[in-house]
């Protein structure tokens, strides 16, 4: 881009409301929102008081040497920090370009002064990068964002008080440090946790409304959930697993289940090793009383509407959960399930059972989905 001088066409542009102006560059990709300062001299550092900065592999020329590629993206970023003047509302940074170091620590203390509201981190799949404990300075975060990352928050850490929407990916962090950073977030309204390095989790959210969870647990209690409207669990089966639910599926549904009285949306993933699964398909029916014996007599899930059940094997108490739901599902209107790929000789016997259980809905529908 040349320069173009100081026209009146620019001229007209420059006179607009520096809110639209923010608007239009915001649109931009950052890296074209840095040549606009060639524009003419009033828009030298216009793109400098953006409030959201995007940044990926494309602001920088790429090539075949990543080394060069990490260079220029990491003098890019850089850059546009030390140039940058106001606050930062927005920090996204997503490129498989960019791993570990220690100009990530600068940035992020960089933010933590200057009014971070918005954090995403996503970066190369090969290295895990250890958080900042800057990063829980952030005091005006609305939303953040982990993508394979170390957090280890400090003793002295209170919480993210504004905090509404946290997404964790392959993040290693404590069960209690977890549990801790969830409960210190009274405003927390959207949480999806994938892969975290917990078994255990028991989740205080007041506000939350929106819940997805996918990994390895055995435990899963929501303690106080009285807003949850739409949840989705995708839970992979070890056969370690699978022997702790065996003996404990009563305490767990009931622990899962009882602080949900909102929900209006459930969809659910069961993914097994063939060798668990066939250890959970031999497995003797036992207690499958025990939602009546369990639960108390009047539970019933007023506003659930939508359920979703993927990779069902039929095994008895799989079948029991769903007859639970149908009969304590009133306004329910669309049931599906979609049987797992290696179950084959049994998919007509868990349809006959399906359709014979009794339904709390008169609108309610169940389709079988077979793929």
């Amino acid at each position: 881009m040349t320069q173009m001088g100081d026209s009146p066409d620019l001229d007209f542009i420059s006179d607009l409301p520096q809110s639209i102006i923010e608007s239009i560059l915001t649109q931009l990709p950052i890296r074209e929102a840095v040549r606009t300062s060639v524009l003419s001299s009033k828009w030298r550092y216009r793109w400098a008081t953006i409030t959201h900065l995007v940044f990926d592999e494309k602001c920088v020329t790429l090539s075949n040497d990543r080394d060069l590629v990490e260079n220029k993206i990491v003098n890019f970023i850089t850059r546009a920090l030390f140039l940058h003047q106001g606050p930062i509302h927005k920090f996204q940074l997503s490129t498989s370009y960019l791993q570990s170091c220690p100009e990530i620590d600068q940035w992020i203390l960089f933010l933590s002064r200057k009014d971070i509201k918005e954090l995403v981190l996503e970066l190369d799949e090969t290295e895990w990068i250890r958080v900042p404990s800057c990063l829980f300075n952030c005091k005006k975060l609305t939303r953040l964002e982990l993508f394979r990352c170390e957090l280890d928050p400090p003793l002295t850490f209170k919480g993210f008080v504004c905090l509404k929407s946290l997404k964790l990916y392959q993040v290693f962090v404590a069960s209690d440090a977890i549990e801790s950073l969830i409960s210190s977030c009274p405003l927390l309204e959207s949480l999806t946790l994938s892969y975290i390095d917990s078994l255990t989790l028991n989740i205080r959210a007041p506000n939350l409304k929106y819940l997805c969870l996918e990994g390895e647990f055995k435990d899963i209690c929501l303690e106080n959930t009285p807003l949850l409207i739409a949840m989705s669990v995708a839970m992979y089966m070890t056969e370690d697993i699978a022997e702790h639910m065996e003996q404990s599926t009563s305490c767990n549904f009931i622990k899962f289940l009882g602080g949900v009285p909102h929900l209006e949306r459930l969809i659910g993933r069961i993914y097994f090793t063939k060798s668990s699964s066939n250890t959970l398909a031999g497995m003797e029916a036992t207690d499958l009383d025990f939602w009546e014996k369990d639960c108390p007599s009047h539970f019933l899930f007023e506003r659930l509407k939508v359920v979703k059940m993927t990779e069902m094997s039929g095994v008895p108490h799989e079948m029991e959960f769903i007859k639970f739901l149908l009969e304590n599902s009133p306004v329910l209107e669309v049931m599906s399930i979609v049987p797992c790929s290696f179950v084959t000789e049994g998919r007509l016997n868990m349809l006959i059972e399906l359709v014979r259980f009794r339904r709390a809905s008169a609108k309610a529908e169940i389709l079988f989905i077979q793929r």
